[in-house]
């Protein structure tokens, strides 16, 4: 595993991917939660027991391989994000490079993943020439189906009317949606259109996530997915969802809710009563852990580590038991 991550309870320290310790200074609240934060990028094998997530490290024995591959350990599918299909800095020159790489992973993973989930900032700045290259580049992904929520680099230039076209397929508003796979209610937002100083869902999709959870039972394991993260991870450079508590509150009757996230580029876990929270590593370059930089934005380091600050997330379905982990997995691994 690259770097180190240590999930602490009750505490004020995280440690990141380069051994650096985070002061209880840096504005975040971690009382009475489960929090792990790493500059590595992030690779979960997920399985969902009795409703309930877990995760182990991608083939880390000969024996977990084959676990993992077994026909009835239920479904899996993969989380990317953040890939911005037009960025060309200093932080990544080929983040095409990079998003093949990820893809590579997957498709090199044990067993087959049901649908990918990206959780967008899919191109860099909405334009067509980005959207044709991400959309080539994704077809090489040995999954189902790829399912896509707006990020606001998708949405910002011409509010989103190139993504939905090509994106959105039968998704109502400006691109929500819901669906259920083998027990699992999914549900896809759009916490980008209406962003501001932090991200928004708005009243009209708040209506429709009431209305659309109303009918399910409290037993039925729900995954939510957006760009900008549902909780406050750091509101001073927007990492947070003005109105994502009015939201959580709708989940609070189900017995297990998991809230997949990118936007900020980094390994970020919480888990708060019933509700665990994950964002993602980008596959295109790395920000900053929360107040240690002056801003939010690409992080430039050394071009023979930017593959260890990169990655994907693997989730695995089965009907058993268990808790919830995180684990890393960077696209150095790959090798």
């Amino acid at each position: 595993m690259s770097g180190t991550q240590n999930s602490l309870r009750g505490t004020e320290r995280v440690e990141t991917g380069d051994g650096a310790q985070s002061m209880a200074s840096d504005g975040i609240d971690r009382r009475n939660f489960l929090s792990c934060m790493a500059w590595a990028g992030t690779g979960l094998l997920w399985t969902m027991a009795g409703g309930v997530p877990t995760a182990k490290m991608f083939a880390a024995t000969p024996k977990a391989a084959e676990a993992q591959a077994k026909p009835d350990a239920g479904f899996s599918f993969a989380q990317i994000s953040d890939s911005h299909i037009g960025f060309n800095k200093a932080a990544n020159q080929d983040v095409a490079g990079t998003l093949r790489l990820a893809l590579d992973k997957i498709n090199r993973l044990p067993g087959t993943m049901d649908f990918m989930l990206h959780t967008g900032d899919i191109t860099q700045s909405a334009k067509p020439a980005e959207f044709d290259t991400a959309q080539q580049i994704l077809k090489g992904a040995r999954v189902g189906e790829t399912f896509y929520v707006p990020g606001e680099h998708d949405v910002a230039v011409d509010d989103g009317v190139e993504y939905r076209a090509r994106f959105a397929g039968k998704a109502l508003g400006t691109g929500w949606y819901s669906f259920t796979h083998k027990g699992v209610r999914f549900v896809g937002l759009n916490n980008c259109q209406q962003i501001e100083a932090l991200g928004r869902l708005g009243t009209e999709q708040l209506s429709w996530l009431k209305g659309d959870l109303a009918g399910l039972s409290a037993s039925t394991p729900i995954v939510i997915f957006a760009h900008i993260p549902l909780w406050m991870v750091y509101p001073e450079w927007g990492w947070g969802t003005e109105d994502g508590a009015e939201s959580l509150g709708y989940l609070k009757r189900f017995g297990s809710v998991t809230v997949l996230n990118g936007h900020i580029h980094q390994v970020v876990q919480k888990v708060e009563g019933n509700v665990s929270f994950h964002t993602a590593a980008s596959t295109a370059f790395p920000q900053p852990a929360p107040g240690h930089a002056a801003s939010a934005g690409p992080m430039t380091v050394p071009a023979g580590k930017l593959k260890s600050v990169l990655g994907i997330t693997e989730v695995k379905y089965v009907p058993r038991r268990g808790s919830l982990a995180i684990v890393d997995s960077s696209l150095e691994e790959m090798a």
